[in-house]
């Protein structure tokens, strides 16, 4: 090969390797939703195809529900499992799991959606010396697994859905071990990275003012449905609204 071919293909070689990185090469963004207590996956259906079809990756956590440490680890291994940064967002019961499983280095945003953010005290706790109404709908099994009954859901859950979407969650709703809510965080994300809270206006399982405590004592930027508790399959596209908000300060 004559020298100046040879030096020509050097060049053009040292040029590929130095050449910046296209869009195709970086690594998607990815939404991680992680699911409260009397629920699974399956409460993030409306909000999934909203944020697929923007492009983002999207993979929904099925928490066994059985305690703290083995929710985070749920949700851990999919957070390691993703080639890029993630956006964490949970619901419910779920803000407790994304606060801990969030100090993992790829998770760059939380999005709380009516969820417990709690500051060194238990779910427990946080409402000691008043039973929430819906206490009396919890039907616990031989192993110390509570479910809500499909009145229960009806009436606290989920009121302002249609009675065959009720079903559905009464249905499909994951039984959460009673001692959870006795557990406390080791670690809390919402200290050091940037939080989203969405207030449920009409939830009847944790109370809208003390939703909006909580928003504000860990700095989240907050917005307000006329929800109930399951403001994501009330209003999915204004969760999804919110979770992209998260998404694009990911840069």
């Amino acid at each position: 090969m004559p020298l100046t071919h040879f030096l020509a293909l050097g060049t053009a070689v040292l040029l590929t390797a130095t050449a910046p990185a296209s869009a195709a090469d970086v690594p998607k963004k990815t939404v991680v939703l992680v699911h409260g207590a009397f629920a699974d996956g399956s409460s993030w259906s409306k909000v999934i195809p909203l944020l697929q079809a923007k492009g983002l990756n999207v993979v929904a956590v099925q928490n066994p529900l059985s305690s703290l440490a083995a929710d985070v680890d749920a949700t851990m291994r999919v957070i390691d499992a993703q080639p890029g940064p993630v956006i964490l967002v949970g619901h419910s019961w779920a803000g407790v799991v994304i606060s801990q499983a969030g100090v993992n280095d790829k998770v760059k945003a939380l999005v709380y959606v009516a969820a417990f953010a709690p500051k060194g005290v238990s779910i427990n706790e946080l409402g000691k010396g008043q039973p929430p109404p819906w206490a009396s709908a919890l039907q616990p099994d031989s192993g110390g697994y509570l479910r809500l009954s499909a009145e229960g859901v009806a009436k606290y859950f989920a009121q302002d859905l249609p009675p065959a979407e009720i079903g559905v969650i009464a249905a499909t709703q994951g039984p959460a071990f009673s001692g959870i809510f006795d557990e406390k965080l080791t670690a809390a994300a919402y200290e050091t990275k940037p939080s989203w809270y969405i207030v449920a206006r009409h939830d009847r399982m944790i109370p809208p003012a003390a939703e909006a405590a909580m928003a504000k004592a860990i700095g989240a930027k907050v917005t307000e449905l006329p929800t109930s508790h399951v403001a994501m399959l009330a209003k999915p596209r204004e969760v999804a609204d919110v979770i992209l908000a998260a998404v694009d300060s990911v840069k």
